[in-house]
């Protein structure tokens, strides 16, 4: 069969006219771009791509074909066993499938550049490496709830937008602005310079929330379920503090800390 985009929720059996899973996907309503020349024109098409999944030993003509389109481009890149592919699809992949992502991503220096122009004081929410989905969809439906105007996020090591982190932010994250960067520390770096405050959130300071001024433009970073802020950002922020805590658990889950911290700076600001 030949190349073209597929939802998974749209194959059927040909013969009986029902729906056969009989390799059950993971999710039933991810987009996908498979067979190497529909992927190609959609990484030539500049189409929004969350993750290109090659295989292992993939014929070695298609992936120099593939190779030369991706050049200049930073796409996240898995390359997994051929069972992985047939798991998702029983159509022709030819050895790659692209995740397309079911929103568009933005830029964070226009996002800022616009708020500013308006006279606004952004308020920004950087998630440095956050991998779980339902911790990403939870942070999302916070950040819309308390009036986050933008979520950064890499663009590699990290999760993106997909349909079940759609669906655990209860629809948030088709409303909030999501940007994508190659760099966080260069695009954190950048917002900084337009006058935003850095503030890391790390269990690595010794100064609590409560005493650390959240109000105006700020960009507010939390860290990876695994490791935290990493140094180079907690170097880089302008200010650096922690959740209070008194039990003996050493650390939050990040969702409920992005909470938090999200709603500390709103209590600041209603109680100027």
């Amino acid at each position: 069969m030949g190349d073209r985009e597929f939802s998974r929720d749209n194959y059927r059996d040909s013969d009986r006219g029902e729906r056969k899973y009989e390799r059950k996907p993971k999710k039933l309503d991810e987009s996908y771009i498979f067979g190497v020349r529909a992927v190609i024109e959609a990484i030539k098409a500049d189409r929004e791509i969350n993750k290109i999944m090659i295989q292992k030993g993939m014929n070695k003509e298609l992936f120099l074909e593939l190779k030369e389109a991706l050049k200049g481009k930073n796409h996240q890149l898995q390359f997994v066993p051929n069972e992985k592919l047939d798991r998702i699809t029983q159509e022709n992949h030819q050895g790659v499938i692209a995740m397309a992502s079911p929103v568009s991503y933005y830029k964070i220096e226009e996002i800022v550049e616009g708020l500013l122009e308006e006279g606004k004081k952004p308020f920004v929410l950087a998630l440095d490496r956050i991998t779980d989905v339902r911790n990403f969809g939870a942070i999302a439906r916070t950040a819309e709830c308390e009036g986050v105007d933008a979520i950064l996020i890499p663009a590699n090591g990290s999760v993106q937008v997909t349909p079940d982190a759609i669906k655990t932010s209860a629809g948030a994250l088709n409303r909030i602005k999501v940007c994508r960067t190659e760099s966080l520390k260069d695009s954190l770096f950048y917002i900084q310079q337009c006058g935003l405050r850095i503030v890391a959130c790390t269990e690595k300071s010794k100064t609590p929330s409560y005493s650390t001024n959240l109000r105006g433009s700020v960009a507010i970073v939390m860290g990876s379920e695994k490791d935290g802020v990493t140094s180079d950002l907690i170097n880089l922020a302008d200010v650096a503090c922690r959740i209070p805590m008194r039990g003996e658990i050493a650390s939050l889950n990040v969702g409920v800390a992005a909470g938090m911290m999200m709603y500390e700076k709103l209590r600041q600001e209603l109680n100027t």
